[in-house]
Parts: structure tokens; sequence; C-alpha cells
């Protein structure tokens, strides 16, 4: 079941601390995966270090509007002492004189989630709390940016991170923010906690200042999805497990096809699993792009990366064309 909570009026504003962070945003819990996250976009400059917060094993939070930058930390830290969502909300909204300007949501670990939007946000202004998420906006075009936002990620499939964009890009279908677009961002962790940061933290990319943030973001996350193909690659290649490698490799060329280093790792699978004939073309593009990785291409040989007879290392550096001495 969804509560509803919109705001149209024109109000005064009060003159309150904080940064004036008009944005739209979802936070989310993964009930396959237990995974959390927030995705944002604003017409501010670099939204994704201000607007989300999430930690593994705790929740996420987005705090925005005029924004009380605090909410994030004080909010994960009520979370970790077992507070559940809607008592994060309102101990952090009961707390603040500026209430009235704030935009406040919550997920914790156990998928339950809470939202606030102040009386005095700006126009068009509200959120609504559905299974697992919420999504909440102000200062929009239209009052139909956060049921479309609702609608896109309760119909979307897929990993969260996906779904979550959805959202956004269905938000900027439906109006979005009325100044236009610059920032936005996306957070996810993991369902619990590793004891590792450098893994909890599964998703953090951002995009700072872009005439078209939403898109270069969902570019941003198709290059992250394919460079996590590239390190099951890489640790294939640590393995010795030439197949994988190349099963790997090829996935992240399929996602990105322009992009040079993903087509030299895959030519350089092929080798090592004896295909030299099928990887010269890939060598011949690469090399011809830049001249570096055929000095590379002898490196890897020298230690045992490249796995390839003196003949093969031969044929491989004669696909280059440059006329100068390595």
């Amino acid at each position: 079941m969804r509560t509803w909570t919109s705001r149209r009026q024109t109000c005064q504003r009060q003159v309150l601390p904080g940064k004036p962070v008009h944005t739209y945003s979802i936070v989310a819990h993964d009930a396959a995966t237990g995974e959390m996250g927030v995705a944002v976009q604003s017409h501010w400059f670099s939204v994704g270090s201000v607007v989300p917060w999430a930690e593994a094993g705790v929740g996420a939070i987005a705090t925005q509007a005029l924004v009380n930058v605090s909410f994030g930390a004080r909010g994960l830290e009520l979370l970790k002492r077992g507070k559940a969502a809607t008592e994060v909300v309102q101990e952090l909204i009961a707390s603040d004189e500026g209430k009235d300007v704030r935009q406040l949501a919550v997920v914790d670990s156990g998928g339950n989630v809470a939202a606030h939007t102040g009386k005095q946000c700006i126009p068009d202004a509200g959120h609504i709390v559905g299974k697992g998420f919420s999504v909440q906006a102000n200062m929009m075009l239209t009052d139909g940016v956060w049921p479309a936002m609702a609608k896109a990620f309760d119909a979307a499939t897929g990993h969260l991170a996906e779904r979550m964009i959805a959202a956004l890009e269905a938000a900027q279908d439906a109006g979005g923010d009325i100044r236009g677009r610059q920032s936005a961002a996306i957070l996810v962790v993991r369902a619990e906690f590793t004891g590792k940061p450098w893994e909890d933290r599964l998703i953090d990319l951002r995009v700072e200042d872009n005439p078209e943030p939403v898109k270069e973001l969902r570019r941003l996350l198709t290059v992250f999805r394919a460079y996590e193909y590239m390190n099951e690659g890489d640790l294939a290649m640590e393995k010795g497990d030439a197949a994988a490698a190349l099963k790997a490799y090829g996935a992240a060329q399929d996602l990105c096809p322009d992009n040079i280093e993903m087509k030299y790792w895959h030519a350089v699978s092929l080798v090592n699993m004896d295909m030299t004939e099928k990887a010269l073309p890939i060598f011949r593009e690469v090399f011809t792009a830049e001249r570096n990785w055929l000095i590379l291409t002898n490196r890897l040989s020298g230690v045992g990366m490249l796995n390839v007879s003196e003949e093969d290392l031969a044929r491989i550096r004669s696909v280059a064309d440059w006329s100068e001495p390595l």
C-alpha cells in the first residue's frame, strides 16, 4: 500500500541554514538481494556529494530540498542503533526547526520505508512511499513527476541500480526539475556489512555537471557493468583460466564495443587459448588506434601474461603499421 503526499500551493519560505538542492530522487531496497540504494538528479552542481547516503547492512537515505546535510550521517547512525525507517524520519524531523523546508526519505535494511515532505517545500513537491522504496521530488515542473517515478520503478526489472535509473528517466520524461538539469548520482550498497568497505559499496557513480545528467549516468552504469566483466576476466587470467577470461572479456566488449582496452584484453585471452588467428584483426584495430598497446604486448610476453611463441608474437607485431622502431 502506498502513501502519497503532495504540496502545490505557493508559500513564503523561511531563511534557514542548508543547501538549496531541489531535486528528485529514489531510495530503494531490493527484496531479492537485500541491496539498498539512492539515485538522484538535480539542477545543482554535484548533487551526489549532498543528497545520497547509504551503508551496507544499515540503509539508504536521501536528504534534499533546503537540505539538512546532517540527516545523512545522523540517520545512518540511528539505523545502526536499531531504529526503523519511520522512527528515524520522525526523530530527525522532530529535532529540526527547519522541517517545513526539508524533504527526507529513508529505507532500512529490512525494506521498511518512510519519507517526509515539508509543507513549505517549493511546489510542485511531494513523495510516494511504495513497497521497499520511496520517490520524492520538489521544485518540479508538474506534480506528475514522482508518480511517474513510482510507476517506472514498479515496472522495471533487473538489478536495483538499473531500476532506480529507470525511475530517474521517468521523472525527466514527466517534466523534471522546473529549472532544468545539471548533475546526477547513484549509490548502491550490499545487504550486509562485510568489514571490507571497498567491497560493501557496490556502485558509486556521479555526474557532476552535464546537460543530460541522467542519460550520462545511464551510460556510466553500462560502462561500470562492462568493467565488472573486465574484473572477472582479470581474475580468470590471474588463475590461468583462459576460457573464463575470454567469456568475461567478450561480455565486456559486447556492452562497450568501442572501448579499446576491452578489445585488447579480449585479443590477449584469444591468444592464450591458442586462437591467435582470431586475435590478429583485433590487435590490428587496437594498435592502429594507439601504438602503446603494441609496446604493452611485448611486456606482457616478457612476464608470462601472453603465452605465445616467438613466431606468433612476430605475427602479432606485424599487424601494426608503424614506420618507426619501437
